[in-house]
């Protein structure tokens, strides 16, 4: 038996967004296919960053969970 192959997480796509002033500030990174996952941070890039290691903990909870981690793209527009 072979084991999983791992998601490669830079195909999942990703919007950053701004987040007002009144809110704090900032911006956040959503994944569209994996609703719920978002990261934030004071620039986009720590956003990014924050995402990632969101979306790595999301994936690694479904598969713990034996649920199969949605495709990379797989969001309906």
């Amino acid at each position: 038996m072979s084991a999983p192959v791992a998601p490669d997480l830079d195909a999942y796509p990703v919007t950053l967004a701004p987040i007002p002033p009144e809110e704090g500030g900032g911006f956040v990174a959503s994944f569209p296919d994996v609703p719920g996952c978002h990261g934030v941070g004071e620039t986009e890039e720590e956003a990014l960053a924050d995402g990632r290691l969101a979306l790595f903990a999301c994936i690694d909870a479904l598969k713990a969970a034996d649920r199969e981690p949605p495709a990379p793209g797989s969001a309906k527009a």
